[in-house]
């Protein structure tokens, strides 16, 4: 330069000139996005940064449950609010892994933001790296290395959750760098939009002609519907082309489950009516659905001809072979279809009408099924559970969700959600303990939603002391726990530990535990008195104070569509 002085490259002006910290600017750009709060566990210099913009934090007593709160926010706001996590480098991150396991084997988008071993030393054994230990359970893992590099990779990595294929996105941050200096303002950060892929014309048509000559068709419903706010569109072709509707446990509630084409939910568990239509299917339109195959979700049986809509092409071929894959939002499928339809005005093959059926079965299954729903036993069956809590809550208002094993067996094929994102249900990997976090997220996300969780004792032992997370951050959630005593459906596996050891005993009493954490509480033995307790439950929900009924049950082990 003419007065001697040199240039510095970009990305390295004197200290002097750089206006923030890296933790500022990370916090910067998640207040230009709209985040409403930071979850995780300390420590991570993200909380303080963000608290200084007015992000409050939301400290969980556990790193995986600060993970599953940030899922059921996700999945509560269908992901069009940014869940955001984070936690320390180490023992922090190891912690949360299986939170972000089950979050990406669940299809949920969300932003983890865990520190990092200072630069230099995250590889030495046996500091644990988040960027190479997560590679497997995120779709983009990547972790800043330099300061500078810190507006691309925000920006690459909210645009990645907004994206593509809903799943858990991670940017390692280690804290050395979040300490340093850099130059950007988080006003310049541009806020990705989210991207609506289109299926072509010809893919359009070939599916509406594949469901035009179809005998009988079924639709099943994946979570895609609920994520691509779907529900509208997929009633209007189930309604135009009179196709009933199944959904997978994931998809829950993408469809009413009180319409008259509704045929429930198709998962290990399920209405007679999902056998019945299933069977005598000729075409299954997978929408919005991985289509992945699992323990506890009903599968496609060989013989049908499938249509599969997904936005992941990974997705199509992976598990079963189907006769045309489209990669595609659920929701602008959908309205090109039915668009077609109605302009074209194709032709429909003839075909029963399946209402009257579908409302005759469902009506012999509830009454095999109402012995139980209303048993006087005791103790109590958790079936009578379910019962009393689908009496004493109103569907449209609230949010309902069920933890692993047989809670999620007994519950899924009754309730009856009849509003999109009224149900957060999972069925891929079940890992004891989810709910009681998913809860606490939904009620984050919907403050003005009942929000109910039912979860067995061995679940509660899991993650129990987070009760006093929904406490603290007064997030009123209503805890149902099932108290028979036994890990419920384990003797099967380990019949010789049992009979000697009683390997599948466990003992205590919960309702106490969440007396002591700043909760009401009541423990529940007589079957008659379960619906007034709920009830005195809800009432404290509603004027701000969580809540757990401990209901003392048997072990029960018919479930629908097994027995």
């Amino acid at each position: 330069m003419a007065d001697g002085t040199h240039a510095l490259p970009s990305g390295h002006l004197p200290a002097e000139a750089k206006t923030m910290s890296g933790a500022e600017y990370v916090a910067g750009v998640l207040k230009e996005e709209g985040v409403k709060q930071i979850i995780g566990f300390p420590a991570s210099e993200l909380f303080d940064a963000s608290a200084a913009l007015d992000i409050p934090p939301l400290i969980a007593r556990t790193q995986r449950v600060a993970v599953n709160i940030a899922e059921g926010y996700a999945r509560a706001t269908a992901g069009r609010e940014l869940a955001v996590v984070t936690v320390q480098y180490g023992p922090g991150a190891e912690s949360a892994f299986a939170g972000i396991a089950q979050a990406f084997n669940d299809r949920v988008p969300m932003l983890f933001l865990p520190t990092g071993y200072p630069r230099g030393s995250e590889a030495v054994a046996p500091n644990f790296e988040s960027r190479r230990n997560f590679r497997h359970i995120t779709k983009w893992c990547e972790a800043a290395t330099q300061v500078d590099d810190l507006p691309k990779l925000m920006h690459a990595a909210i645009s990645r959750v907004r994206n593509g294929p809903p799943a858990p996105v991670l940017l390692e941050l280690p804290v050395d760098l979040l300490a340093e200096r850099l130059d950007a303002l988080p006003a310049d950060h541009r806020r990705p939009r989210r991207s609506v892929p289109q299926a072509g014309d010809r893919e359009v048509v070939d599916l509406a002609e594949s469901l035009l000559a179809a005998k009988n068709p079924v639709i099943l419903a994946g979570q895609g519907v609920l994520s691509a706010s779907a529900t509208p569109e997929l009633i209007e072709l189930a309604e135009l082309l009179n196709i009933p509707v199944m959904t997978t446990p994931n998809g829950k509630s993408a469809f009413p489950e009180d319409h008259p084409l509704a045929l429930g939910t198709a998962g290990r568990a399920r209405p007679a009516t999902v056998d019945h239509f299933l069977a005598k299917a000729d075409v299954v339109f997978a929408l919005g659905s991985s289509l992945t195959r699992s323990y506890y979700i009903l599968p496609v049986p060989e013989d049908k001809t499938i249509l599969h809509v997904t936005l992941d092409d990974a997705d199509l071929g992976k598990d079963y072979a189907i006769a045309q894959g489209v990669v595609a939002d659920a929701a602008s499928v959908l309205k090109q279809m039915i668009a077609l339809i109605r302009r074209d005005h194709l032709p429909l093959v003839e075909r029963q009408q399946p209402a009257a059926e579908i409302a005759a079965i469902r009506a012999a299954f509830m009454e095999k099924w109402m012995p139980l729903l209303t048993s006087d036993s005791t103790p109590i069956s958790p079936y009578r559970v379910v019962w009393e809590i689908m009496q004493a809550i109103d569907p449209k208002t609230s949010i309902v969700t069920h933890d692993a094993g047989n809670p999620r067996d007994q519950f899924c094929p009754f309730y009856v959600a009849s509003t999109p994102g009224s149900y957060i249900g999972w069925g891929k990997t079940t890992q004891l303990g989810s709910g009681l976090g998913f809860a606490i997220g939904a009620k984050l996300a919907r403050p003005d939603a009942t929000v109910v969780n039912l979860m067995g004792e061995s679940a509660f032992g899991m993650v129990g002391i987070d009760f006093e997370t929904a406490v603290r951050c007064n997030l009123p959630v209503l805890t149902i726990v099932l108290r028979n005593n036994v890990l419920g459906g384990y003797a099967k596996s380990m019949p010789i530990a049992t009979t000697k050891y009683g390997a599948n005993r466990v003992t205590g009493s919960y309702a106490p535990i969440a007396e002591a954490l700043g909760g009401y509480a009541e423990c529940v033995v007589d079957p008659e008195m379960l619906r007034p307790a709920l009830l005195r439950a809800l009432d404290k929900v509603n004027a701000g104070q969580a809540a757990l009924i401990e209901v003392v049950t048997h072990e029960e082990p018919r479930l629908a569509g097994l027995w």
